[in-house]
């Protein structure tokens, strides 16, 4: 899901471009808590990419929870770097969680895991997300983190504004 949202973002800006998915370690926990960890997350897999590709981008996306006054809410983030040390970030996708599910990951669960044993199916997280199943399909994760990358990309996009 994260691999197609930067596909989809960064053929739009960058006509062309080939997009090369990794599975890389964020440097953070399991379930991130917080936009500053859920941040360094993204930043870190970003770096990793660049490292590991050369690619003239490295991209990276973390979801995580976050306390608010309001209850537990998602919140995700992404970072696009570069070899020159710039740097673009997008975040947000926050939406309060279910009762069930914030207890569940207040004891050390995490979210994927969580809103399986809430809806009963297997390995949501890489489907639909809570994202898509909190909504009824008015949004799901593809579009939410597709969302951040376009946001994450500005600097890259519109260069002259961040010179």
């Amino acid at each position: 899901m994260k691999i197609a949202a930067v596909r989809m973002v960064a053929s739009r800006a960058f006509p062309g471009a080939e997009v090369v998915g990794l599975g890389i370690g964020s440097g953070v926990s399991e379930q991130p808590w917080g936009d500053e960890e859920t941040r360094r997350g993204a930043l870190n897999r970003a770096q990793a990419v660049l490292l590991a590709t050369g690619s003239d981008l490295g991209v990276g996306l973390e979801g995580g929870v976050l306390e608010t006054e309001m209850g537990l809410m998602t919140c995700a983030w992404c970072v696009v770097v570069d070899g020159g040390g710039r740097i673009g970030v997008g975040g947000g996708v926050h939406m309060r969680l279910p009762p069930s599910v914030a207890r569940a990951l207040q004891a050390g669960g995490e979210l994927g895991p969580a809103m399986d044993q809430l809806t009963g199916q297997h390995n949501t997280k890489q489907a639909q997300g809570a994202v898509g199943i909190l909504t009824g399909g008015l949004s799901n994760r593809g579009s939410a983190y597709g969302q951040l990358v376009a946001m994450a990309l500005a600097p890259f996009v519109k260069t002259e504004y961040y010179s």
